[in-house]
């Protein structure tokens, strides 16, 4: 059952069917209770009619023997003691009225004529029953009708109204909705599956290219997009939004990838260099060359492990963190830097991670400090809603077009490029990514020193 009703066409035609058949049946109900009522009212005007006719004739002083109740209409009268004063012609049997005698019962004084006039009642009550006429047993719809004739005797005329047209008009609609019914809700499965189906052939072509992208790892494949306006083509489009956002991350993945593996080549091959010849020649061994190579790897290990860590979606702390105490707690541990630093904090604080707004600090300084000429400045003070560290340097700047690219990682201008010193060109990049990590900013300008100004905004 699960695999028959497995898909989406597959189910979506089974529930269009039971809501269509849930409603036609409630609404075929609904027609056969107000067919069936509206024919038994109109019974019972035909039986009141008749009754009343009769009960006229009754209260007029015509006797009861003379009176002329036809073989049509089943009419009956029954005086206060349940005996038959008259009864129609061909009746046979009867159900349902006061008596089931369909034998009249003459009374003493019924011949004699009396010239005063009797009083009909104005209300007839119904009742259902059976009559048999000619053979033949039905059922009836009875009107009874209180009557006093000329003698002031009461009498109740019982009139009878055949249901057999509200049984047969309800019979035959019965059997068209039984009929109709079925094939109704065949057409209704149908016309859903072909219409869900051709809904739906966009989302299996979609399917079908996210399958063979999938196979082939070729992320520069696209789905198809459907001319129309609907979900289908919005799911299209989403879809190659994060193709193409997929697409990105991998290639920059494998960019991060490639430009490790070259930063990490020198490094190694120097240290690997300095310790064979250390090995051979100790008296050549370089010592202080081969700590300053493992210090940069460790830096370098220690910046791709950090990067790492931010691509998977590490979220900082919440924690208060005061960054004019941060700022002073840094710089204080920085007692070899080559030129000197110039603080300038107010007491501001934001909720985040104190080390990786520390790694920020370090390294937004360790830039300065390669590129000043005679000194560094570190500014902390509150805008607002905002909290701002600067970090300025006196050097040569950076030029307008390159204060985007610095920001990309292993990216390093001609001049850091040039010193000994220089960094792996990740130490912006992981500045960046911390600052948005803490819903802040990081931008570069010119400093009124005339350098760059690096400004980390945070929100308090």
């Amino acid at each position: 059952m699960g695999k028959v009703f497995g898909s989406v066409r597959a189910r979506a035609a089974l529930g269009a069917t039971v809501v269509v058949a849930v409603a036609l049946v409630a609404a075929g109900l609904a027609v056969l209770g107000v067919l069936r009522s509206n024919l038994a009212d109109r019974a019972e005007v035909d039986a009141g009619a008749t009754a009343r006719a009769v009960a006229s004739k009754v209260a007029g002083g015509v006797a009861y023997r003379e009176l002329d109740l036809g073989d049509d209409t089943p009419v009956q009268i029954v005086d206060e003691d349940h005996r038959v004063r008259a009864v129609s012609d061909d009746l046979q049997a009867v159900t349902g009225t006061g008596s089931s005698s369909v034998r009249p019962v003459a009374a003493a004084g019924e011949d004699h004529d009396d010239d005063g006039a009797g009083e009909v009642s104005s209300t007839p009550e119904y009742s259902a029953g059976t009559a048999r006429i000619d053979g033949e047993t039905a059922e009836y719809r009875w009107a009874a009708l209180e009557v006093t004739d000329a003698r002031g005797e009461d009498v109740t005329v019982y009139a009878g109204a055949p249901l057999a047209t509200e049984q047969g008009a309800v019979g035959t609609v019965r059997e068209a909705m039984l009929i109709g019914l079925p094939l109704l809700l065949v057409v209704v499965a149908g016309v859903t599956w072909l219409v869900t189906r051709r809904a739906l052939r966009p989302v299996e072509g979609i399917r079908r290219e996210m399958a063979a992208i999938t196979a082939s790892t070729d992320l520069s494949r696209r789905v198809p997009v459907p001319g129309s306006y609907d979900e289908v083509a919005r799911l299209a489009r989403t879809t190659n939004e994060t193709l193409t956002a997929l697409q990105a991350s991998v290639e920059r993945q494998r960019a991060f990838v490639a430009d490790a593996s070259h930063e990490l080549r020198s490094p190694v091959a120097s240290l690997r260099t300095q310790l064979e010849v250390g090995a051979a020649h100790p008296e050549l061994l370089d010592l202080d060359g081969a700590v300053e190579d493992v210090v940069r790897l460790q830096r370098l290990a220690a910046d791709l492990l950090l990067l790492a860590r931010l691509d998977a979606g590490e979220r900082p702390a919440h924690a208060p963190v005061a960054l004019d105490a941060l700022v002073r707690e840094e710089l204080a541990q920085r007692p070899g830097d080559r030129v000197p630093v110039r603080m300038e904090v107010a007491p501001v604080a934001v909720p985040g991670s104190r080390g990786q707004l520390a790694r920020v600090l370090g390294n937004l300084v360790d830039n300065a400090q390669r590129h000043a000429r005679g000194g560094v400045r570190v500014a902390v003070r509150e805008e607002g809603r905002w909290a701002v560290l600067e970090v300025a340097d006196d050097g040569q700047g950076v030029p307008e077009g390159e204060r985007e690219r610095i920001f990309e990682r292993f990216v390093r201008l001609d001049d850091a490029r040039s010193r000994d010193d220089g960094g792996a060109g990740l130490g912006l990049a992981i500045a960046r990514d911390v600052a948005v990590r803490h819903g802040g900013t990081l931008a570069v300008r010119a400093a009124p020193e005339g350098g760059a100004l690096f400004e980390l905004r945070v929100p308090t």
